[in-house]
């Protein structure tokens, strides 16, 4: 009978979520603006009424951030949008939020964010066995020109999988 590992339970998809994980939110732009080198895993640290509007699935992660401070790595511009239910305990939307590494990967990011040019962008938000969860991605801005070819790359691509689809229908 062989153990299952604890840290990983499959393996992950090309967005980084594995098969049980269920997406809340992706951040589409970054993967286009970032040529991201090093991807993360981290908890987040939320509120009460922040993880029921996460399971409602009312948040936003386009406009986020995150930035080393005081030994700890910060969500900064994530939007969790208020939960009504919850009165007049409930959260500030865009407050900052604590991520929950270890610390030799804290001091990891945190060497990579004073490189110049090297930003740390959330990527996915989702929740594993009832946890929120958060893919932060080390990348490198891409230039103009770049992301252009990216484009062209993707779609060059796509015509090449519609013609070999062709070609195994035709057979």
């Amino acid at each position: 009978m062989a153990k299952k590992s604890k840290s990983r339970r499959g393996a992950a998809d090309a967005n980084g979520a594995r098969p049980n994980d269920r997406v809340i939110a992706r951040n589409r732009r970054a993967l286009h603006q970032y040529e991201i080198l090093r991807r993360y895993e981290a908890g987040l640290s939320l509120t009460g009424s922040e993880i029921k509007s996460v399971r409602a699935g009312r948040v936003s992660i386009q406009e986020a951030y995150c930035r080393p401070r005081d030994g700890e790595l910060l969500l900064i511009g994530a939007h969790i949008a208020r939960y009504e239910p919850s009165g007049q305990a409930n959260h500030e939307p865009t407050r900052d939020r604590r991520l929950l590494l270890h610390r030799r990967e804290i001091v990891q990011l945190e060497q990579a964010f004073a490189q110049r040019g090297l930003a740390l962008v959330p990527l996915t938000l989702y929740l594993t066995r009832g946890l929120a969860k958060l893919e932060i991605g080390v990348g490198r801005g891409r230039r103009q020109h770049e992301k252009r070819d990216q484009v062209a790359k993707r779609d060059a691509q796509r015509q090449i999988e519609r013609a070999l689809r062709r070609t195994t229908r035709a057979d």
